[in-house]
């Protein structure tokens, strides 16, 4: 009993220095959503349409944020007159 208890507080205790750092899924999860279901409904593919859907989304939503940041470092700060 006592190892048991010895090897689940080890492995709370390693879990978080062994846990892969977070990544930035943006776009993935509704792009899969909408790839699931429009697999499953042409032909019953939906894990393959999650997969492609979350490539998509991904690859839109870091197209969107490169377009964000191109357009706000082309418009001037607004800067108030100094009258």
């Amino acid at each position: 009993m006592k190892s048991t208890i010895f090897a689940v507080a080890f492995a709370l205790g390693v879990a978080p220095i062994l846990a892969p750092p977070s990544a930035e899924a943006k776009g993935c999860l509704k792009g899969a959503l909408v790839g699931g279901v429009a697999g499953h409904y042409a032909g019953h593919h939906g894990v393959l349409g999650a997969i492609g859907g979350c490539v998509v989304g991904h690859h839109m939503a870091n197209s969107q944020n490169k377009e964000k940041s191109t357009d706000s470092a082309k418009e001037p700060a607004n800067q108030p007159n100094a009258y």
